[in-house]
């Protein structure tokens, strides 16, 4: 036992102590500038591992639960590849994770060296690494030769490819990304990587003879520590995101146990995190504790986005969906902190998009994108599931939009092509999408919701699917591919309006069964329509008022899909009724003491019977990634800003205060912040990146401190938005 609580007090010291090291991890990288010396390794193999060890960590009552999909493994053989040229001999040195040999020009150094001697002039270095438990990875320096993106790497395929993305034979033209991250220093092995922690106390504790209830006061995540625990006999801790949970010792998700034999009074520190609010600790006769506490663990990512109002309520909302970022923002975009733990391509998607209007932090996103993919050959769906294969196409090019990053484009392409193959050949003898042997067609999860038959929801995933390979086939410059992605995406668009627009129906039916239309219509296709611009204006006004604004269509009660029924509404200029949903959504869950937004919220429901899902009494997660698209939504289109061109080298501002007295806020870019404040009367921006154009409607040409403005059609009015330039516009909203 004292064996135990002296790795557990050097675990959480380790934690802390390395804290300011680990926030300089989470930057952006930028390989292709690297000028000093950073460990590397093969690209994208770094980001399966780590997952590997993340996804693994999901208990239930003590209880080890794995992943069930395939999980791949970094190549364990990697061969390092370096030609340089200096002046004169130099010294370097190296450290490297695994076993490994090193030669210049083919001669072999004995041993396991730390420091070497490089010759003057041109000479070619390589290193060959073996590691089976984690990744091979380099850290070389000496005063003109690092390890950084001009390395190239080889896991013995033949084909050397350079740290930065480059094919040595430049006819290839393949470019991947960097094999690095920022772990920039000989003893900040990547293997050792570690969220930071901080100490956090309970703000309240009900304390009885054989019990200690705490309240952390809201939902938290981290590493629980028991104060001064001294006897001998057994602790039972019972985690709960709400006090029914907790105090349920039969029924909670999460419960750990431990025994003691310990003389002495001394603190313990739990090595599994654990999410929850309350705990409940009961102990035996023989046993005292003092006091409970926790290590909070995150994600140093910087917060840049911002959200304010005139309505308290909005301002909450905001809040509370920026906190749930925060939990569920880990080593990767995660779908909830208490149950999976797990990375899933579809919760994921939305997480992108949440982080590109609050943190802007492209390595999480990159990282999530790769361990999600994994490596060839391509045996089923991500997370087994078509719908998340889809999006996970679909997510790369938004990442483009956003980032303007072409390396990371180049380093997915042919790990895209190699999955649109699996995804094509699993059509059926009509070129459309249903579910085989091993497929799970998700859609949502939603009683009675049919996944039978050919759902035109998958269909129209699949359309956009290969719209964004042709896209980054043009990208690429494989007009082979482009000329090909972009027949198949326009074959696919013309069956979808002929086999599932039901013109009596004013909308997309669900489903084709044995060839013929069903008679359901919901909501998916339909909402998913509007926002990839699909329908024309006249099925988009038939789809508003017959799908999206009628009642007898069956209504959404998860904020994974209300995120998009709502932004299909706000795409069609209803900011004013989706404010009042939010406010009733996001609000409801608010009102019933949410402290973080849920997996599921169905006002419907009354009491404890709020947290039970999956036929589980708290099955339900309270804080659950996709439960944060306000921030999406307040972003895009209220403050209205998005990106017109690849990383905000262009963009649009489209106010719209849907109902809003005033409002104010930052948006994050690639390049800098745009920030806008906003009222009926009054427009100011600032940018820092990119040219802008701002339209809005006025009843008069609005006044600007010097910005061109041009008139438009319909009382609309475009202003110019240039960078560095405090921008003040007078107008009168429509």
């Amino acid at each position: 036992m004292k064996k135990n609580f002296i790795l557990n007090i050097r675990t959480s010291f380790l934690l802390i102590t390395t804290l300011t090291t680990l926030l300089s991890l989470f930057t952006t990288s930028k390989a292709h500038a690297q000028t000093n010396a950073t460990w590397i390794w093969y690209p994208g193999d770094y980001e399966i591992w780590l997952s590997n060890k993340m996804q693994n960590r999901r208990t239930e009552r003590g209880s080890f639960l794995p992943p069930f999909w395939k999980l791949d493994s970094h190549y364990v053989l990697i061969d390092f590849h370096k030609d340089y040229d200096i002046p004169t001999a130099e010294e370097a040195e190296l450290a490297v994770d695994g076993q490994y040999n090193i030669k210049i020009d083919g001669k072999a150094f004995s041993g396991y060296p730390k420091k070497i001697s490089l010759p003057a002039g041109k000479h070619r270095i390589n290193m060959k690494v073996y590691n089976q438990a984690s990744v091979p990875s380099v850290y070389f320096k000496s005063p003109h030769v690092v390890s950084d993106a001009s390395w190239k790497v080889t896991f013995e395929d033949k084909e050397w490819i350079d740290a930065s993305g480059k094919a040595s034979d430049l006819s290839a033209t393949k470019y991947v990304d960097a094999g690095s991250w920022n772990f920039n220093d000989a003893l900040s092995m990547p293997s050792m990587f570690r969220l930071p922690v901080k100490p956090m106390k309970a703000v309240s504790s009900n304390k009885k003879a054989h019990s200690i209830l705490v309240d952390f006061g809201k939902e938290t995540f981290g590493f629980l520590k028991l104060h001064n625990v001294k006897g001998k006999g057994a602790i039972n801790m019972y985690f709960g995101e709400s006090k029914e949970e907790a105090l349920d010792k039969l029924h909670g998700e999460l419960a750990d146990s431990i025994t003691i034999d310990q003389a002495k009074a001394d603190d313990y520190t739990f090595d599994g995190s654990r999410a929850f609010r309350y705990v409940n600790v009961v102990f035996d006769d023989n046993v005292s504790i003092d006091d409970v506490s926790m290590l909070y663990e995150y994600s140093p990512v910087e917060q840049r986005g911002s959200f304010k109002c005139n309505d308290e309520q909005i301002n909450k909302i905001w809040d509370v969906a920026a906190y749930t970022m925060e939990l569920n923002t880990r080593e990767f975009f995660i779908d909830g902190i208490k149950r999976d733990r797990w990375v899933w391509s579809g919760d994921a998607a939305q997480s992108y998009l949440m982080n590109y209007y609050l943190y802007f932090d492209s390595p999480t996103v990159k990282r999530t994108i790769s361990a999600l993919r994994g490596k060839d050959p391509v045996t089923s769906h991500i997370n087994t599931i078509m719908d998340y294969t889809f999006y996970w196409f679909i997510s790369i090019y938004d990442y483009y939009q956003h980032s303007g990053d072409k390396a990371f484009i180049a380093q997915s392409y042919d790990s895209m092509k190699s999955m649109m193959d699996y995804c094509l050949k699993r059509r059926n003898k009509d070129g459309l999408m249903q579910g085989l042997s091993g497929d799970w067609v998700f859609i949502d999860w939603a009683d009675g919701l049919s996944k039978q038959g050919e759902v035109s929801f998958e269909q129209m995933l699949l359309c956009r699917s290969l719209e964004s390979m042709s896209l980054c086939a043009n990208i690429m410059k494989d007009a082979q591919g482009a000329t090909k992605y972009t027949a198949l995406a326009k074959d696919l668009k013309t069956k979808l309006f002929a086999y599932y627009w039901n013109a009596q129906k004013h909308a997309m039916v669900h489903s084709r069964i044995n060839g013929k239309q069903t008679d359901n219509v919901t909501r998916y296709a339909n909402m998913f329509g509007i926002f990839f611009n699909y329908f024309n204006e006249a099925q988009k006004q038939d789809v508003k008022k017959y799908v999206l604004l009628n009642n007898k269509v069956p209504k959404i009660t998860t904020p994974y899909m209300r995120f998009y029924e709502l932004e299909a509404l706000c795409a069609m200029g209803e900011q004013d009724y989706v404010l009042k949903q939010m406010k009733d959504y996001w609000g409801g869950m608010l009102n019933l003491g949410a402290t973080s937004f849920w997996e599921e919220y169905n006002p419907d429901k009354k009491g404890a019977e709020v947290y039970a899902m999956y036929g589980r009494p708290f099955g339900k997660s309270l804080c659950h990634a996709w439960g944060a698209s306000p921030i999406y939504l307040l972003g895009k289109y209220y403050l209205g800003v998005k990106p017109t061109s690849p990383g905000y080298n262009t963009y649009s501002i489209e106010p719209q205060l849907g109902g809003l007295q005033w409002m104010e806020g930052t948006i994050p870019t690639p390049k800098g912040d745009i920030k806008l404040k906003v009222s009926a009367t009054e427009i100011k921006i600032t940018s820092a990146t990119g040219t802008g154009k701002l339209r809005i409607k006025s009843k008069s040409k609005p006044v600007s401190n010097g910005a061109a403005i041009t008139t438009l059609a319909n009382g609309s009015y475009e202003v110019s938005i240039e960078k560095g330039k405090d921008h003040t516009i007078k107008y009168t909203a429509i």
